[in-house]
């Protein structure tokens, strides 16, 4: 699994460096597509060929289940790292993100993806969770 946070630039094609501990676990190909807090989820292909099979189950009439499927979706990216380990990120998935206007981004380790933020996002998700923890019933055991 993936971890730790890496500080980087997207160049003037929008590529960012995947951070060198993280390469062997996109090497085989990525889908980037929108995270739900604003960031951006680059699944290697394993992991999402497992995501779209579960998607692929949600009924057409749970809406809500359709809305996550259709945001998922319609933002997904396949590609791979070029010779220089860099992915390029499509320019709606770079509005999304709060990366059009920046070129200051941090790649960040999660159990199932990495995770793309712009610098600022992240400072302010971090900021937010120092200022007023939570831990949520499923993670209590885990910290004590």
């Amino acid at each position: 699994m993936p971890f730790g946070e890496h500080q980087y630039s997207l160049d003037d094609k929008g590529r960012v460096v995947i951070p060198q501990p993280f390469r062997s676990f996109i090497e085989d190909g990525v889908v980037i597509t929108r995270g739900l807090e604003g960031c951006l989820y680059m699944y290697p292909l394993l992991a999402w060929s497992n995501i779209e099979r579960q998607l692929q189950n949600v009924p057409l009439i749970d809406r809500d289940a359709q809305e996550l499927v259709r945001f998922l979706y319609s933002g997904a990216h396949k590609t791979q790292m070029d010779s220089a380990s860099r992915v390029t990120i499509p320019p709606p998935l770079r509005k999304f993100a709060g990366l059009e206007d920046t070129n200051e981004a941090v790649v960040v380790g999660a159990p199932t993806r990495l995770e793309l933020w712009s610098e600022s996002r992240w400072w302010a998700t971090i900021t937010k969770f120092v200022e007023n923890p939570t831990t949520p019933e499923a993670l209590r055991g885990l910290i004590g």
